[in-house]
């Protein structure tokens, strides 16, 4: 698996947590567990533009959290 599909598999899998956290049966996210998702996505970013350049992984990024947030 290349280092850019990794990222984004991670992008994702992190969005899904935070959309767990925020609309997930009986379930209450901290701030600071939002907090923490969102600096790992920034984290996850930066790596990807790193590999690809910032606005590529910009428009990964917010097309990524759209899908996963709905």
């Amino acid at each position: 698996m290349s280092e850019v599909v990794r990222l984004c598999r991670q992008i994702e899998l992190e969005g899904e947590a935070m959309r767990l956290a925020l609309y997930g049966y009986a379930t209450v996210a901290s701030h600071a567990f939002i907090e923490q998702k969102y600096s790992t996505l920034w984290k996850y970013q930066k790596d990807l533009e790193r590999l690809m350049g910032k606005e590529e992984a910009n428009n990964i990024v917010v097309q990524t959290y759209v899908k996963v947030m709905g």
